[in-house]
C-alpha cells in the first residue's frame, strides 16, 4: 500500500452548512502549501451533495424530503447522502506525485487506505474492479471502479475528485460506521506515516462565508446547467 510521507491533519469540529464546506474544500486546494491536507467535517443540517457533472432536479427525484438541504460539489461522483455518512477532503499539492497519477489511479490507492481501516475496525470489505451499479445517480445504491463494498455488495465508500492547477481534491464520504474515532485514527495510520495539527486562520474563514456566499450558496450554482 502506498503512504504519503507527511499530512496537515484538521479536524474540523464545527458543524458547517453545505455551502461552507464546499467553499471551505475548494479554498483549501488554492491555498495549500507543499504538504497534503486531511479534513474531517460535518453538516450542520440535514444534507445532500451532488456531483458537479449531476442535477439538482435528479438529486430531488432521488431524495424527496423537503426539508433536506442540496448542494452542487465542486468535485465529480454521484448523489450522498450526508445523514448517515462520515464526510472527508484530502487535498494534494500539485507538486505531490499523487497529484499527478490519472483519477482511477488516485481514486484506488486512497480507498486502499480507507479500506484498510475498515478492515481494521472489523468492518469487512474490499475495493472493486470495476463499475458494477445499478444505474442509479445515488452514490451508495451504484458502485463505480475501486469503489468500497461488502462481501455482499453494499457500497461503503465512495468519493469525487477534482483536478486543477493547484493539485488534486478528494472528497470522500464513508458509512457503516460505529466506532468512528477508532475509525478515524486507523485511515489516518494507514493514509500517512507523519501528521501535523492543521488550523486555519480566522481570515480563512471569512474568505470561505464570502465564497459560499458568492458561489456555492447561489440558485445559479445550484442550478447550474451543463
Amino acid at each position: 500500500m502506498q503512504t504519503l510521507s507527511e499530512i496537515h491533519l484538521w479536524h474540523d469540529i464545527t458543524p458547517r452548512s453545505g455551502a461552507v464546506n464546499m467553499a471551505v474544500d475548494q479554498l483549501l486546494l488554492e491555498n495549500i502549501s507543499d504538504l497534503p491536507i486531511l479534513r474531517f467535517y460535518k453538516w450542520d443540517r440535514p444534507s445532500i451533495s451532488f456531483g458537479y457533472f449531476e442535477s439538482l432536479a435528479t438529486a430531488r427525484t432521488t431524495f424527496s424530503d423537503k426539508n433536506l438541504d442540496f448542494i452542487r460539489r465542486w468535485t465529480g461522483g454521484g448523489i450522498v447522502d450526508h445523514r448517515i455518512d462520515l464526510t472527508y477532503t484530502l487535498a494534494i499539492p500539485r507538486s505531490h506525485p499523487w497529484a499527478t497519477l490519472r483519477g482511477a489511479e488516485s481514486y484506488r490507492i486512497i480507498h486502499e487506505a480507507v479500506a484498510a481501516a475498515l478492515n481494521e475496525c472489523d468492518i469487512s470489505c474490499t475495493l472493486i474492479s470495476e463499475d458494477s451499479g445499478d444505474g442509479s445517480a445515488a452514490c451508495f445504491t451504484n458502485p463505480v471502479a475501486y469503489d468500497i463494498v461488502t462481501p455482499t455488495g453494499q457500497k461503503l465508500a465512495g468519493a469525487g475528485q477534482k483536478r486543477t492547477r493547484h493539485g488534486l481534491l478528494h472528497q470522500g464520504s464513508v458509512i457503516g460506521i460505529e466506532d468512528k474515532e477508532r475509525w478515524l485514527e486507523s485511515f489516518v495510520n494507514f493514509l500517512s506515516k507523519s501528521t501535523t495539527t492543521w488550523t486555519p486562520e480566522v481570515s480563512f474563514f471569512q474568505r470561505a462565508n464570502e465564497l459560499a456566499t458568492a458561489r456555492y450558496g447561489t440558485q445559479a450554482w445550484l442550478e447550474k446547467r451543463l
